[in-house]
């Protein structure tokens, strides 16, 4: 083992953050008093800390192989400098890529995506209480002042998105993976618009249905159970957003997916989609093992794109980006928040997850979001991940649409509209 113990304790020598590890059997290497502190009952977990694996030390905490005591972010730090090199995978032959399509076609039927949608979503509608804002808007927040709490930022970026898609009274509008309604009920409450909602939650239609008998919406809000591929195209709307939707969809669905989205859609009419995107070029999950872990234990089928991909997809069903924004920093601020509220509610949330699983249950799923949220928040820190917004039309030449001219859609190309001067 001495081997090992050198090839570890070279690793602690260059950490950002001082490490003590507790290796099995008792034995205590690393300074005497740290910030973060690491217990292998296994020698497996100790090689996989030498050779960088963050995913199998990850699987090893949430199995309780691995204790991991300290802050969270200083925990990711010492992730990050224990990387042997960057995780966002790249390879282009054709192997590997034809090998992604095939598992994205088995991963994404429509019984398989409700399975995992309700997989994530249904744990515990408590549970998520605990960290998001008081809307439990679960997307990247917009903080358009540097001073906004979480819940101003997630309600910045719910009209953020009216904005964009230039939402009127009356406009038939619809939410694809409505979640909690926070959209839902934002643009029809201060929009006006006539909302469909749809989910594959079942906690959430349950959810969001209270909400709009609650605020007697019955007449303009609607939320349904439904698969995006089960909507009726014969019934179009003026506006459509799909907000960390796409993200679930499949490598392999995405043409359906916006194929879809054009049919639903009336002519000159705007759609946004707000989605997580892949850092790197090439298809594929993080490498490190990090990609592994989210499948495994938060997001099974979730699968990232590079930006160009998506808009790629988006061409191809004939719809006109006309304005994309990232907002990948955002989304590193409204991870930490939320990483910050759990860490806050320990205790609470293995309680609230006591309520619908056994003890040991419970206390797997709260180590794995402990990770996944302090994990992500890293990841789009370090730029591995991003978020995009990506306004497209559905262009039509019936005319209407002069202001500038040739327009095509309500679009009006330019960006003034979205918050004119008083």
């Amino acid at each position: 083992m001495q081997p090992l113990i050198r090839a570890v304790e070279s690793k602690l020598a260059v950490l950002p953050v001082p490490v003590t590890l507790r290796l099995p059997g008792g034995r205590m290497i690393g300074p005497p008093r740290s910030k973060v502190t690491l217990g292998f009952s296994r020698w497996s977990s100790v090689a996989a800390f030498a050779a960088g694996k963050i995913g199998s030390i990850g699987e090893g905490f949430v199995e309780n192989r691995v204790q991991i005591e300290g802050h969270m972010r200083d925990v990711f730090a010492v992730a990050v400098g224990l990387l042997p090199g960057s995780p966002v995978a790249s390879n282009t032959s054709w192997w590997p890529a034809l090998l992604r399509r095939a598992r994205s076609l088995a991963a994404h039927s429509l019984e398989r995506d409700a399975e995992q949608i309700q997989f994530h979503y249904d744990v515990s509608d408590d549970f998520y209480t605990l960290w998001l804002d008081p809307r439990r808007v679960y997307s990247c927040a917009y903080y358009r002042e540097p001073d906004m709490t979480l819940a101003q930022a997630q309600e910045a970026k719910l009209d953020h998105i009216c904005r964009k898609l230039k939402l009127n009274a009356n406009d038939r509008f619809l939410d694809i993976g409505a979640g909690w309604g926070g959209l839902l009920m934002w643009a029809a409450e201060h929009y006006g618009v006539d909302a469909t909602g749809i989910t594959l939650s079942k906690n959430q239609q349950t959810y969001v249905q209270r909400l709009i008998n609650e605020r007697g919406l019955q007449n303009r809000v609607r939320i349904h159970l439904r698969d995006y591929r089960e909507m009726d195209v014969s019934v179009q709307f003026d506006k459509i957003a799909s907000i960390g939707m796409f993200e679930h969809v499949g490598h392999a669905y995405l043409g359906a997916y916006f194929s879809r989205i054009h049919q639903l859609l009336v002519p000159g009419g705007l759609v946004l989609n707000h989605g997580i995107t892949a850092g790197g070029l090439d298809a594929g999950q993080l490498g490190s093992g990090m990609g592994d872990f989210i499948e495994k234990y938060i997001f099974p089928g979730g699968e990232l794109l590079h930006v160009s991909h998506i808009l790629r997809e988006t061409a191809a069903a004939g719809l006109e980006m006309v304005d994309t924004e990232n907002l990948r920093p955002h989304y590193a601020r409204t991870l930490w928040a939320w990483s910050d509220a759990l860490e806050a509610n320990l205790d609470a949330a293995l309680q609230v997850l006591g309520q619908t699983a056994n003890a040991s249950r419970a206390e797997r799923v709260l180590r794995a979001y402990r990770l996944y949220l302090a994990g992500s928040a890293m990841s789009f820190e370090q730029a591995w991940v991003s978020l995009h917004q990506m306004l497209s039309a559905k262009p039509t030449t019936t005319g209407g649409f002069d202001m500038p001219k040739g327009a095509q859609s309500t679009y009006p190309f330019n960006r003034e509209y979205m918050y004119p001067k008083d």
